[in-house]
């Protein structure tokens, strides 16, 4: 059987840090996930998803996130019930994250941060220009894709070629390449 879920979507609020009775620490936090699709009025929806993350994985997360950070998370969809305090049964989906992707700088999510502060990262936001695939490397790896304006009109951060020399010639000699 195969239970697996990729999501790509930024965060509601804070993730919320916390420690069981043995000590393992456990992240919960919601992830707005564009839909593909817009609706009747032009606007684009969005799915709110419950997820949890667990043991030094949920302290990075914690530590390196905030409300309206661009993620990717990798894990597996898990159903499970407990009785409320009026006995009646409460059924809950999430998803178990296993590894998790920051997938914008961190001048980029501060940023987006500045310019969205009282955002409750709305269901109507517009990514018309998000791909479909912000995956930049494997999984956990922490790569990000920098380069993606993920919507928004990026004028201060330019691209700088570090080998650019104003347009002069680069004297370099054979005894200088490694190969």
């Amino acid at each position: 059987m195969i239970n697996r879920a990729v999501l790509v979507g930024r965060l509601t609020r804070d993730p919320e840090l916390r420690y069981t009775s043995s000590g393992v620490a456990v992240a919960s936090f919601t992830l707005a996930v564009n839909r593909q699709f817009t609706n009747q009025q032009g606007d684009r929806e969005a799915d709110f998803i419950n997820c949890v993350i667990w043991r030094k994985a949920a302290e990075n997360f914690a530590n390196f996130t905030h409300k309206g950070s661009l993620v990717g998370v990798d894990g597996r969809i898990q159903t499970r019930s407990y009785e409320n305090q009026q006995g009646v049964r409460v059924y809950v989906t999430e998803i178990v994250v296993d590894s998790f992707s920051l997938l914008e700088s961190k001048s980029q999510s501060e940023q987006y941060r500045q310019q969205h502060p009282n955002d409750q990262v709305s269901s109507t936001q517009s990514n018309v220009n998000q791909p479909s695939n912000n995956f930049a490397g494997p999984a956990g790896s922490g790569a990000s894709a920098t380069n993606n304006s993920h919507g928004s009109n990026n004028n201060s951060t330019k691209n700088v070629d570090p080998f650019a020399d104003g347009g002069q010639q680069i004297d370099i000699s054979d005894d200088d390449l490694p190969f």
